[in-house]
């Protein structure tokens, strides 16, 4: 489902939300659902987390609905939204000590011995998503979001040089995984 720009009904829709319209909010919310939840799930461990980014995410659009600018694409504003309520649950995660240490998952990757379809969007998200959080998070900005080392140092306070590094180390799991998978695939495709 193509989510469109501003149009007649998305200002309508804004201005409802702006005037605390509760059946505007949930057209907005409709609306974007797909696209936002698609966000946080890559910044989350599981869905349980991504909804709770969601739902804050969601809360900071309504909140600050008033200093969108019609001039832009909202679904810009929007997903920026999503992302920097997401790097806050990242953030706030480190503070609490939950992410465990990157070290930790180097054995923790599975893989699925049943794939017998090649390699497709859905397989690559599951591969960023089984990355460590400190190296998928740095990823999704870099590679997807298009946040420059400079920008994500900042956002994610940490140095450049870490940045760069988790980037480097998180591209390098992938193209193992991918190597992997690829070997799986050709390993099923021979057995039928």
């Amino acid at each position: 489902m193509a989510i469109p720009e501003v149009d007649e009904k998305s200002i309508h829709i804004i201005k409802g939300c702006i005037d605390g319209d509760r059946r505007a909010q949930k057209d907005l919310y409709t609306l974007y659902y797909a696209m936002a939840l698609g966000i946080c799930l890559r910044y989350s461990n599981n869905r349980e987390d991504a909804i709770g980014i969601l739902n804050e995410g969601f809360f900071k659009v309504f909140k600050n609905i008033s200093k969108y600018d019609y001039q832009k694409p909202f679904s810009v504003w929007i997903k920026k939204i999503m992302t920097n309520t997401a790097i806050d649950f990242y953030r706030a995660k480190i503070r609490q000590g939950i992410l465990v240490d990157v070290a930790m998952y180097e054995q923790t990757i599975v893989y699925d011995d049943t794939i017998s379809q090649k390699l497709n969007y859905e397989d690559l998200l599951a591969m960023v998503h089984q990355l460590p959080p400190a190296y998928r998070t740095v990823f999704n900005l870099y590679a997807i979001d298009g946040y420059g080392h400079e920008e994500i140092s900042d956002m994610l306070g940490i140095a450049i040089g870490t940045s760069k590094s988790n980037l480097h180390k998180a591209r390098g799991r992938l193209a193992e995984m991918v190597k992997n998978q690829r070997a799986a695939c050709g390993k099923t495709e021979e057995k039928t």
